[in-house]
């Protein structure tokens, strides 16, 4: 379970685990590129580069469970996604939140 919410309908907090994250850079190659290049040409959206981003952030967030789980943790509670352009034709993406246990309220 995770959340941009502090807390989640049914459910108490009953330990932190601390901070989880996940970060990942990833780039189009040179093909991409041109293929992007192309597309800005023409105008509308630009799908190399929509599904570089969609992908990106996909890979954070099961980054950023897996380093809950690990840790020990069943639920992200205060969960916050970051993206940047890092350089041409790269993404940035960083998932992050509060990594806690959590049971059913009684």
């Amino acid at each position: 379970m995770a959340t941009t919410a502090l807390e989640s309908p049914g459910w108490r907090i009953v330990r932190n685990v601390g901070a989880a994250r996940g970060v990942v850079v990833r780039s189009r190659s040179l093909v991409g590129n041109f293929a992007a290049g192309l597309q800005t040409l023409f105008g509308g959206a630009i799908s190399v580069y929509a599904s570089l981003c969609g992908r990106t952030g996909a890979d954070s967030d099961r980054m950023m469970c897996e380093h809950a789980m690990i840790n020990g943790a069943n639920a992200i509670v205060a969960m916050r996604y970051d993206a940047n352009e890092i350089l041409s034709g790269g993404a940035e993406a960083i998932r992050q939140g509060a990594a806690v246990v959590a049971e059913p309220e009684r």
